[in-house]
């Protein structure tokens, strides 16, 4: 689904749109109703949201379609901002399409914001969080804000919307799930997304990595796609992790319009990172599903040992078992006996953006389990 306006059709003047925008200085979007606090004079531009509150930011008539969501909230510890959580409710639903981390929803994973920008998202100079993914309703929509940390937070935010007519009739939902498995599981792929019915498009995902195995690369597992009944096998199957996202050769921090790793946080004391995330965004590749969708991606890692490291060898593999063709031991640097690939465990979550053509339900965030193990090691 593309953004309502491609560059080809900014000069078009559409007058069967009615732009909008709501704020907290405007709550319902009404026309000629912005700024009314205190006289016009930036009366309410922010809201105190207490620990454990949940506000509604929108509840909106449709037809029509977010084209913008901005907010900011002040710097904080990552768990406190893991903590907040956005929800999207079309019609009227009692559960939510969206329950994701608010900063899992604009790109930024581990509840540490990172200065970045993509074809969908960006985070401008680290405080300024930006989504231009559409968001498309026929009948109604409600946004909100859910404060599940204890302490409050204040926040502003923006969503700017138009209403038309009617929409066509392939537009889909969008929904945002989001999962994290702290530790994954040896030999199981972390599943990025399933359960979802089509006809539908995923539209990509925010991925975070939290590495607890300390060997010498964490990114070597393949990214699978499994389409409308796939069983065993997918049919779209990556080539690693840095591949999926766009990059080669490891992965260091970087954005790009469809793919990147903004935040790879490290102390410096293991070869390592301790925090990865990452983005994929399927616009000119799109992934279209009819009937179902599971995404995964596998915990595979690289390790190299020296020549007398043969035992160390032997103790990794009773932890680590290998992978692929098994250690390599020839054309290998002089210093080195063995080279390979190898199952590892470590820390993932993900936010999948699926646009499907019916609302359906998605699992809420469990904030106990999002919050977990941010600290640094």
């Amino acid at each position: 689904m593309a953004p309502p306006f491609e560059l080809h059709d900014l000069p078009t003047i559409d007058t069967t749109l009615d732009s909008r925008a709501i704020t907290f200085e405007n709550p319902t979007g009404d026309k000629g109703a912005g700024g009314a606090a205190h006289g016009g004079r930036k009366g309410a531009p922010n809201r105190r949201v207490r620990g454990g509150e949940r506000i509604v930011l929108a509840d909106i008539e449709g037809p029509g379609t977010v084209n913008h969501l901005w907010l900011t909230v002040p710097p904080a510890a990552p768990e406190r901002l893991r903590a907040l959580v956005l929800e999207v409710f079309y019609d009227d639903a009692d559960e939510p399409s969206i329950s994701v981390p608010v900063l899992d929803f604009f790109g930024c994973a581990h509840g540490r914001p990172v200065d970045f920008h993509s074809a969908l998202t960006a985070v401008q100079e680290g405080r300024g969080f930006n989504s231009y993914v559409p968001i498309p309703f026929h009948h109604r929509l409600r946004v909100e804000f859910h404060n599940a940390g204890e302490r409050s937070t204040l926040l502003y935010f923006q969503i700017d919307y138009t209403l038309q007519p009617s929409l066509p009739a392939n537009t889909g939902y969008l929904h945002v799930t989001f999962r994290r498995q702290n530790p994954t599981v040896l030999r199981d792929d972390f599943v990025i997304v399933e359960g979802l019915e089509g006809p539908g498009r995923f539209l990509g995902c925010v991925v975070g990595v939290r590495v607890i195995d300390p060997a010498d690369w964490y990114g070597e597992g393949e990214v699978k796609i499994y389409l409308d009944g796939d069983d065993v096998l997918p049919t779209i199957c990556g080539t690693g992790l840095e591949d999926y996202v766009g990059t080669a050769w490891g992965m260091g921090a970087h954005a790009a319009p469809y793919g990147g790793a903004p935040l790879v946080v490290t102390d410096g004391n293991r070869p390592m990172p301790d925090f990865v995330g990452f983005y994929r965004w399927h616009v000119p590749d799109p992934i279209v599903f009819r009937s179902d969708l599971r995404v995964t991606i596998q915990q595979i890692g690289a390790k190299g040992f020296l020549v007398g490291q043969d035992d160390a060898l032997v103790d990794y593999e009773r932890t680590n078992p290998v992978a692929g063709a098994g250690w390599l031991r020839d054309h290998l640097p002089p210093s080195m006996s063995a080279w390979g690939i190898a199952e590892r465990v470590d820390d993932y979550s993900a936010a999948a953006f699926v646009y499907c053509a019916r609302p359906q339900p998605v699992p809420r965030v469990d904030p106990a389990a999002a919050v977990a193990d941010l600290a640094p090691s």
